[in-house]
């Protein structure tokens, strides 16, 4: 089949796996390719077996798969072939040097700027869809620009708003399509060529065109505004938990406000995921680098909330438990760092249970598809760790029960059977609050939501 355009994607994660299905299933007359150093990945793609969960994916990449939607090792030919090319690699944290613990690892993407400038053949656009800095696209320039023929790269910033759990339906129904380009010809040119992908599907008046360094600017301040929405509610929620004041009703109340609205104002455990704490923590280290020490601080303290949220957290656990949980099992349910995701990557629930164990807890962890990463998280306790498929045998004979992530199995649970099961006095600690709390304290439960009032049986 002969196809109007050839787009290529480096790095078959996260992000590059589902929007290029995306695109693929919505733009039949255009050849997909998603190449990735590792075998293993790739394999996972071709298989029946994906190597990430998103509801959805796996029917678009079984309907697109082998007619315009390809998985392959072979970088250097699919460059050559290639009219876009996406780069969606990794963009970690640095954990070495200068800007350690806050500045963007950008090894990975500079080694693909290379690798791009080595097999290219002909003229290309080239997308950045990974989490980058503001102007890394001068730095991808200045690489781009050493190959010595007369082939031409113009480099578009096209950064993702995917939220884990809910990806497909966020590239189906984005809110918006940002694109970033230079304000020259070409880069009108190259913006308008991005733009044609996303018109298939999505409205004109959702596609938003900015400038180069706009757009890659707007990632990181979306996700520190999210992330800003989260600690701040749940530092409300320490307070109410003192003033017998209910956090829901409070976001019901805040929220009601156009002014604020209503996402992002449930209290938890604390944020995870592979991109705020990253991306806030870039934000710090750029404004920091500019000598904006008083932004970079503003920005940090939303990250310093979050780790007392979790800390918080446990240590209600042992206080509540009579100050001390040695030798007590404690039973986790949900691990990943959100529902509806296999990923646990900066999940709260890593550094709670590292906690517990800490105070001598034995720990079991069930989740519904996050146990194979939880036990690569928590390999160096391994021999401390019980994970169960089944939360009815993961609760037996437990002194508490931990909500951690807010699957909604976890809700339709039969209560009873656990508490049944349980040591008693029987504890519950809703990290989450999905749980009916006054049902569960009716069947003999001591419940402890968040940022609400506790319901205990003990004089």
């Amino acid at each position: 089949m002969e196809f109007k355009k050839k787009i290529l994607c480096i790095g078959a994660g996260y992000v590059g796996g589902p929007t290029m299905a995306v695109i693929a299933l919505k733009c039949p007359e255009y050849r997909v390719d998603v190449v990735d150093i590792s075998k293993e990945r790739i394999d996972a793609w071709n298989s029946s077996s994906l190597p990430i969960y998103e509801p959805g994916l796996q029917e678009i990449v079984e309907d697109r798969r082998g007619k315009n939607l390809f998985f392959t090792t072979e970088v250097e030919k699919n460059i050559k072939n290639a009219d876009i090319i996406f780069v969606s690699v990794n963009t970690p944290t640095k954990t070495f040097g200068e800007g350690a613990g806050m500045a963007s690892d950008l090894q990975y993407w500079e080694s693909t700027a290379h690798q791009i400038v080595k097999f290219a053949e002909s003229d290309k656009i080239i997308v950045e869809k990974s989490t980058l800095p503001v102007r890394t696209a001068e730095a991808m320039e200045r690489i781009l620009k050493t190959h010595n023929g007369n082939i031409k790269f113009e480099v578009v910033s096209n950064p993702e708003f995917l939220a884990e759990g809910t990806a497909i339906k966020d590239l189906l129904e984005p809110d918006r399509v940002l694109i970033g380009a230079h304000k020259t010809q070409e880069g009108r040119k190259a913006s308008k060529e991005i733009a044609d992908i996303y018109k298939h599907w999505i409205p004109k008046r959702k596609i938003i065109t900015t400038n180069l360094w706009s757009s890659e600017l707007s990632k990181l301040i979306a996700n520190a505004f999210l992330a800003q929405r989260i600690s701040s509610i749940n530092s409300i929620s320490a307070l109410c938990e003192k003033t017998d004041a209910d956090i829901s009703e409070i976001a019901h109340a805040i929220g009601s406000d156009s002014r604020i609205g209503e996402k992002f104002l449930q209290t938890s455990v604390g944020f995870g995921g592979s991109c705020f704490k990253k991306d806030i923590l870039n934000l710090v280290y750029i404004a920091k680098s500019y000598g904006l020490y008083e932004v970079a601080d503003y920005w940090e303290s939303v990250v310093k909330m979050n780790e007392y949220q979790k800390s918080r957290f446990v240590r209600k656990i042992i206080k509540e438990m009579f100050n001390t949980v040695a030798g007590k099992k404690i039973t986790l349910f949900g691990f990943s760092f959100k529902a509806d995701t296999g990923d646990t990557r900066e999940s709260p629930a890593i550094d709670i249970t590292k906690a517990l164990l800490n105070e001598n807890a034995k720990v079991t962890i069930h989740d519904p598809k996050a146990l194979k990463n939880a036990k690569l998280d928590l390999k160096d306790f391994d021999k401390d760790i019980i994970y169960d498929t089944d939360p009815y045998k993961a609760a037996e004979d437990a002194n508490a029960i931990v909500i951690t992530t807010e699957w909604s199995q976890f809700k339709e649970l039969d209560y009873s059977i656990i508490f049944d099961s349980m040591k008693k006095p029987a504890f519950i600690f809703d990290g989450r609050n999905i749980l009916d709390h006054n049902k569960l304290f009716d069947m003999g439960f001591n419940v402890y939501p968040t940022g609400k009032k506790q319901l205990t049986h003990f004089s």
